[in-house]
């Protein structure tokens, strides 16, 4: 099957990196993805990835308890950046040239974000890690992804999910859960399916920029994905997705 996407952005959750973990980074899970990108990378197709910190900190969590919400999310911010260098370790030890920018200055372990110069890494085959979500606080990594997808004019969003897609209910919950193969952002803002949050999904809508909902545990999925085949829910303008 010949390529679909030239440009990607790949959303990674902090929850993502856990694998089986309660809490932090499981070597295993990040060396798994970064094998994944390595055969995605090698394709020829620009890769970018926003990462969430989850795994580390939540912030909105850490508010409902007390803590001021800005100061959470900026702890939360700096939790993506653990992520982000962790990332970028395991991508180039599987030798995938790898740069970490990030949206609050951290000069000594990454550049600071400027798209400009992440435009130009990805059209030199770097992989792009995009850390600190958008350096604002009340914004989630999921709406950074949206933002940054459309920064770098990105042809898709993958978001890299522990389900094989979208469904009406939780399906841990509810065993008759219907998962669906196409959605448009109007199903998803009218349902309040929370593929994304509301102000990721109008910056997907506004830019014209599909989201693909998939499993990350399936070993070859994000492969698959990039390389156009049909897994997962497709989110978009249209009923059908577009393939080759």
């Amino acid at each position: 099957m010949g390529k679909v996407y030239q440009r990607v952005l790949l959303k990674l959750s902090g929850e993502a990196l856990m694998g089986s973990l309660g809490y932090g980074i499981d070597p295993v899970v990040v060396q798994d993805i970064a094998q994944e990108v390595a055969e995605v990378v090698a394709n020829g197709i620009d890769l970018a990835i926003v990462v969430g910190g989850g795994n580390i900190f939540r912030g909105v969590k850490a508010a409902s308890k007390g803590m001021d919400r800005a100061t959470a999310d900026y702890v939360g911010m700096i939790a993506t950046v653990m992520n982000a260098i962790t990332l970028q370790d395991a991508l180039e030890q599987a030798g995938v040239p790898t740069r970490v920018q990030t949206a609050i200055a951290m000069q000594e372990v990454a550049e600071p974000y400027i798209r400009r110069r992440a435009i130009r890494h990805l059209e030199k085959k770097r992989v792009v890690v995009f850390g600190a979500g958008s350096g604002n606080p009340f914004f989630t990594t999921d709406t950074t992804a949206a933002l940054r997808a459309a920064e770098i004019d990105a042809e898709v969003i993958f978001k890299a999910t522990k389900v094989d897609g979208v469904y009406d209910s939780d399906p841990k919950l509810n065993p008759e859960a219907k998962r669906y193969e196409n959605l448009t952002y109007a199903d998803v803002l009218a349902q309040d399916l929370r593929v994304m949050d509301s102000t990721a999904i109008a910056l997907c809508k506004e830019n014209n920029i599909p989201i693909i909902v998939f499993d990350l545990s399936v070993r070859g999925n994000i492969r698959r994905a990039v390389m156009g085949e049909s897994i997962g829910t497709f989110v978009g303008g249209l009923c059908e997705p577009i393939r080759n």
